[in-house]
């Protein structure tokens, strides 16, 4: 197409030709991501370096209206996305002309947020002639350990992969790095909505990364105490206030499905019948008993998908946590003790990218992209964003699959994906870190490949508050 060719023949001659294919030449790709509040842009190479990453904060913007407002987000978008793209190359030490392509967060997304970045992606590219790829938010999120986890604690395919965000909640199984099958997704909001409902009705001052944040730190930090008031009275109020505070309980126990709205309502109408009057013993009691209510729904659905997996022989080695969510202490405490009771016999890496990487950021859409850029497989000019897409959806052209193996998960899944992300070995890029399992009506992928690579980049980051 635009700069790289795009692949005009089968796979199956070009994997039984690899012995005698050039090598390929170590790759540099621009990203931007702007699906939400973030404005975001970073250079990756095809080598694991991560060469600039630089996020644009709009939390100050948004806290007066107490979440995303989408037209405050794509105005601050438009200010903040030529100044990101200046620094990200400045910090590279590079001009635009020697990047070899351009990657952009397609979707899912809030919608003028995402024509953003991909109106900016879409210029550069055309202007330069190069080539463009636009990347599944999600995808990106769930194959950012590949990038930052040292070679011998890859993840290895199949694994599971647990999303949580302030628009995500999702347990999906990765067979490939383009084939996902939805195991559980939330039924209404997600957990880090359900964070950030919760921290502004307890009035939480917002740290640097909003208000999700701002509750797991006061869950920690405790409610601030009189220095005069006596060890008694102080152990005393907190007595009352566990006393008080609202039983948050665990909602759909059994089922593989998400749901926390019924979370956040009961502490609104815990807060409605005190007129939003509450002292700090109770506020502190309300937040850890939501926090441990919203993990607990993670531990609980993550041990039914385990059971699940074991249940039609698919042996699980590797748990993926990202999205901002990822970056709470608790759950990821929690996870590992989960695991630890979960597969007792058969141990279970938790794998967690680096909590810059873990919120939305570029670095990922970079990563995600750069399959595709060494396979020649890139997009036209002319792609349309998504701003609802299903993870499961990647290749609109894979065979779908009708599953009902995976309890309240109702969805189609996609097969065996045999596209260029999943089968080109391209020099020593990229080698078989897949096992072969038995998949059932999911399917039996043969030989998924996991990016293999020397040495390791620390990641960069310049974060702005806007």
């Amino acid at each position: 197409m635009y700069g790289l060719t795009r692949l005009s023949r089968p796979l199956a001659f070009i994997t039984r030709n690899l012995t005698t294919a050039p090598p390929h030449r170590n790759l540099t790709v621009l990203a931007v991501e702007s699906s939400a509040d973030d404005t975001c842009a970073a250079i990756v190479t095809s080598e694991r370096q991560i060469l600039s990453n630089v996020v644009l904060r709009q939390d100050s913007y948004h806290e007066a209206y107490g979440g995303i407002h989408p037209y405050v987000a794509i105005e601050a978008h438009q200010r903040n996305m030529p100044g990101a793209v200046r620094r990200a190359l400045e910090e590279a030490s590079m001009s635009i002309n020697d990047v070899d392509g351009i990657a952009y967060t397609r979707g899912p997304g809030i919608g003028g947020c995402l024509s953003v970045g991909s109106n900016a992606a879409k210029t550069l590219a055309a202007a330069l002639n190069k080539p463009l790829v636009g990347v599944h938010h999600m995808q990106a999120h769930a194959l950012t350990p590949f990038l930052t986890t040292p070679v011998d604690s890859l993840p290895t395919y199949p694994f599971l992969t647990l999303l949580v965000s302030g628009g995500h909640t999702l347990l999906l199984l990765a067979s490939s790095p383009r084939t996902f099958r939805t195991l559980a997704t939330t039924l209404d909001e997600s957990i880090g909505r359900a964070f950030d409902k919760v921290s502004r009705m307890l009035s939480l001052p917002w740290s640097q990364h909003g208000p999700g944040a701002a509750l797991e730190q006061f869950c920690m930090s405790g409610p601030t105490s009189d220095p005069v008031e006596a060890e008694s009275e102080e152990r005393g109020a907190r007595s009352q206030a566990e006393l008080e505070a609202p039983h948050i309980p665990l909602p759909m126990r059994g089922r593989l499905a998400f749901s926390y709205t019924g979370l956040h309502s009961t502490v609104e109408r815990f807060m409605h019948a005190r007129g939003g009057i509450i002292d700090e013993h109770t506020r502190y009691a309300i937040a850890t008993r939501f926090q441990m209510a919203a993990v607990g729904q993670l531990e609980e659905k993550l041990a039914l998908g385990l059971r699940v997996c074991r249940r039609k022989g698919i042996d699980i080695r590797h748990l993926v946590v990202s999205g901002g969510v990822a970056s709470n202490m608790f759950l990821r405490q929690r996870l590992r003790a989960c695991l630890d009771g979960a597969s007792p016999d058969v141990p279970i890496s938790l794998i967690f990218p680096p909590p810059s990487l873990c919120t939305d950021n570029a670095v990922m859409i970079a990563w995600a992209s750069m399959q595709r850029f060494l396979a020649g497989d890139t997009d036209d000019y002319t792609i349309e964003l998504r701003s609802k897409w299903s993870v499961e959806d990647l290749d609109n052209s894979a065979p779908k699959l009708e599953l009902d193996d995976f309890g309240d998960s109702k969805g189609k899944g996609v097969g065996t994906d045999e596209g260029t992300f999943g089968r080109l070995d391209i020099g020593s890029l990229f080698h078989n870190a897949a096992s072969r399992y038995e998949g059932g009506n999911l399917g039996n992928p043969e030989d998924l490949v996991a990016p293999h690579f020397v040495g390791q980049q620390p990641a960069l980051q310049t974060v702005v508050s806007a």
